[in-house]
């Protein structure tokens, strides 16, 4: 196959060659980020840190983003849709099963009750912010994506026969998004104590989604 020349568009937007460049700079900000947060934590980060760390200037970080809270919010969908990604590669395997693709869901569980979790981190500072219009509609968009893929997830269950089509996926879905939400907040709070944790919340989710286990 010829190889399209990059002047070529691809979607009638970006051009190859800048939807690439694209892709790699809005990584390189993710990271940069995600490193910060984890020696620094949310609050004490300056876009001048974000420079230092990534090595990108003002002007290539300003042609796509405003604010270092515009990069936090890409980190909170960087997790869903590396969760989704990894959920849909296991389903696509072909083999009809509820424990692959569960199990892919349960390993990110582990993230929900670990304080040090950046995407807590950030979740829990937006949360602080929510008065401001750019943050809220941030946080609208996280929620309802978080509990559009549950519910995705379910009904590819359903599917593939692995899940009981009497299961209310709207309903269930966003109860499992509920429930990981209190577990990202409880993380953040001192010392408080833990009767119900990731183990007993994959327990939850699997008795609900197939009960003859």
């Amino acid at each position: 196959m010829q190889r399209l020349p990059n002047s070529v568009r691809s979607d009638g937007g970006f051009t190859l060659k800048q939807e690439e460049r694209r892709l790699q700079t809005t990584q390189l900000l993710l990271d940069s980020t995600k490193e910060l947060i984890r020696e620094k934590g949310c609050h004490s980060i300056t876009m001048k840190d974000i420079m230092e760390q990534s090595g990108l200037s003002k002007g290539a970080i300003f042609h796509y983003v405003k604010s270092k809270d515009e990069i936090f919010a890409w980190v909170l969908q960087e997790r869903l849709e590396e969760t989704n990604e990894r959920f849909m590669n296991e389903v696509e395997q072909g083999r009809k099963t509820f424990d692959g693709p569960m199990q892919k869901l349960i390993d990110s569980f582990k993230a929900l009750e670990d304080a040090n979790d950046v995407t807590s981190k950030v979740l829990m500072y937006l949360l602080g912010k929510e008065d401001q219009p750019l943050i809220a509609e941030a946080l609208k968009r996280y929620y309802e994506r978080s509990v559009h893929l549950s519910k995705q997830w379910i009904m590819t269950g359903q599917r593939h026969g692995v899940i009981p089509e009497s299961v209310n996926t709207d309903k269930t879905a966003e109860m499992f998004v509920l429930l990981s939400l209190g577990l990202r907040v409880r993380s953040s709070i001192p010392f408080a104590s833990a009767a119900f944790n990731a183990h007993d919340y994959s327990s939850f989710i699997i008795n609900i989604l197939n009960p003859d286990n």
